[in-house]
C-alpha cells in the first residue's frame, strides 16, 4: 500500500479529492458511481463542459506507480467504461484522458468530451478552456444541464450496467 503523500515540511496535506469524496453534498451533486477502487464523478462547479468527468482512485494515491495489484488489474476496464459513458452521454466524437496530478496529488483522470469542429475542446486548447472558465472569461457549463447529465449517467450506471467492476 502506498504511503500518504507529504509536503516538504513533513505535514500531510489536505487533499481536495479526498475532501470531495467525503463531502455528502459533493457526492450527491456530482458522484455517478464507484466500485470500491475507482470513483466516477462529474467535474464540480464551475464545470468547463457538461460531460467533463473525473475518474478518481478511491484510495489516496499519486498515480499508477502506487497502484495495488487489484487497482492495476481494474484500471483499464474502469477507464474504458467511464470513457464509453462520457461518449454515450454527450455524443462527443472523442474522449480525451488527461492526468497530471499537480493540482491535487490524488489520482484523478480527466475524461473530456471532444467535439469535432469545436476549437475550444481541441487538443491543448482544452487547457485554455479550463483556465478561461476558472477565471470567468468564459461561462461554465449550465449547472442544470450538468445535473440532468449526472442523473442520466447514474441511471445508465445502475440500470444498464455501464459501471465498471473488477469482473472481466
Amino acid at each position: 500500500m502506498a504511503m500518504a503523500l507529504t509536503r516538504r515540511d513533513g505535514a500531510t496535506p489536505v487533499c481536495g479529492v479526498c475532501r470531495l469524496h467525503g463531502d455528502p453534498e459533493a457526492r450527491q451533486r456530482w458522484q455517478i458511481g464507484d466500485d470500491g477502487l475507482w470513483l466516477l464523478r462529474h467535474h464540480p462547479d464551475p464545470a468547463p463542459l457538461a460531460g467533463w468527468m473525473l475518474l478518481d482512485a478511491v484510495r489516496h494515491l499519486g498515480g499508477p506507480v502506487d497502484f495495488s495489484p487489484a487497482e492495476a488489474a481494474a484500471w483499464g476496464r474502469a477507464v474504458q467504461a467511464a470513457s464509453h459513458l462520457v461518449r454515450e452521454l454527450t455524443g462527443c466524437d472523442r474522449v480525451y484522458a488527461i492526468a497530471f496530478g499537480e493540482g491535487a496529488r490524488h489520482l484523478h483522470l480527466h475524461l473530456i468530451p471532444r467535439y469535432a469542429g469545436e476549437g475550444a475542446s481541441e487538443a491543448w486548447a482544452v487547457a485554455d478552456l479550463y483556465r478561461a472558465v476558472a477565471d470567468g472569461r468564459r461561462p461554465a457549463a449550465d449547472p442544470a444541464a450538468v445535473e440532468m447529465l449526472v442523473q442520466r449517467a447514474r441511471t445508465l450506471w445502475k440500470d444498464e450496467g455501464v459501471g465498471f467492476s473488477l469482473e472481466p
